[in-house]
């Protein structure tokens, strides 16, 4: 099942300067039974999804400033970096795109982030490449790194005003592309909602083209677990969220574009019907080899969309 749905943000400013000098208040709605048998404890929930954002460093942008992609040396291998003819045509009829949000939409994986904040970072960075790679199940990669890091509300809050998400060059474009071409994009993510809301709000997306898992906390904040019901907690869970999608609102063509291998996953009979490896960030060769067609630029597949007007 898909995650609630958490009330929308209507409109968005121009910059993201604009909205960072305002505090935005929490709040706290109790568990319903079916998502815990614990009835002490509480789902915070943001009540802007740019509560964590009220204030952004200086030393770190939340749009990330044109950067240099550094092609991996065995990319000129791949067979897939040209697309062919069959790839074109369902990546320019797709009615809707879903990303993964780490190391594609950003450049940082948001829970080594949270992390390395926290103090746990080294740790917690070797589980994630387990996940990312598939040497371990997802479920047992995730329960590890956040019982590792257990953070509380206000270590959330903080990590993600001090260390605001540094979104992916070209994403932003790529997404407007999609948009003006009436493609629905979706964020599908095994990191948690809380640290991507801001994102989502940041680019545009509805918050209820959100799946991804929660942290729970506490009626004072502290760490709580995690919602587990999410199908994103588990191996396999990102194919189901996809075909979710798919059933739920009645797509014809969807494509799926990460870059570990629980994005691979989503591609298979009723769920992603192409998958993209975007390798700008990283280069998991396994993934890339087995992919539809493997970028390492956004700008890769922007080329490729009827260009329509995207300033307004």
């Amino acid at each position: 099942m898909l995650s609630p749905a958490v009330p929308g943000v209507h409109g968005m400013a121009s910059s993201i300067s604009a909205r960072t000098s305002a505090r935005h208040t929490l709040s706290v709605s109790p568990l319903s039974s079916v998502r815990s048998a614990q009835t002490s404890q509480l789902a915070i929930r943001a009540a802007n999804p740019l509560f964590p954002c009220a204030k952004l460093s200086q030393a770190r942008a939340v749009v990330a400033a044109p950067m240099k992609v550094s092609k991996h040396p065995s990319s000129s291998c791949l067979a897939n970096r040209q697309p062919s003819k069959e790839v074109l045509e369902t990546w320019r009829s797709a009615d809707a795109v879903c990303f993964d949000v780490d190391s594609t939409v950003c450049l940082d994986e948001g829970i080594d982030e949270l992390a390395d904040f926290c103090g746990a970072g080294q740790a917690v960075a070797e589980w994630t490449t387990k996940a990312m790679t598939g040497t371990v199940p997802f479920e047992e990669a995730l329960a590890a790194r956040i019982s590792l890091i257990k953070p509380s509300l206000s270590q959330v809050q903080d990590c993600l005003e001090k260390r605001p998400p540094r979104i992916s060059p070209g994403i932003a474009d790529l997404i407007k592309t999609l948009i003006a071409n009436n493609t629905e994009v979706f964020l599908v993510s095994g990191g948690f909602r809380q640290m991507i809301e801001p994102v989502a709000f940041e680019l545009g997306i509805p918050t209820e083209n959100i799946i991804a898992n929660r942290l729970l906390f506490g009626t004072s904040g502290e760490y709580a677990g995690f919602d587990t019901t999410e199908p994103t907690s588990r191996s396999g869970g990102k194919a189901v969220a996809v075909q979710q999608i798919r059933q739920d609102r009645g797509y014809k063509t969807l494509v799926m574009i990460g870059d570990g291998a629980t994005d691979l996953e989503a591609w298979q009979p009723g769920g992603a019907d192409l998958f993209i490896c975007y390798a700008g960030v990283q280069m998991r060769e396994a993934v890339a080899a087995k992919a539809d067609w493997t970028v390492f630029e956004f700008q890769e597949l922007i080329s490729e969309l009827p260009q329509l007007n995207t300033s307004q």
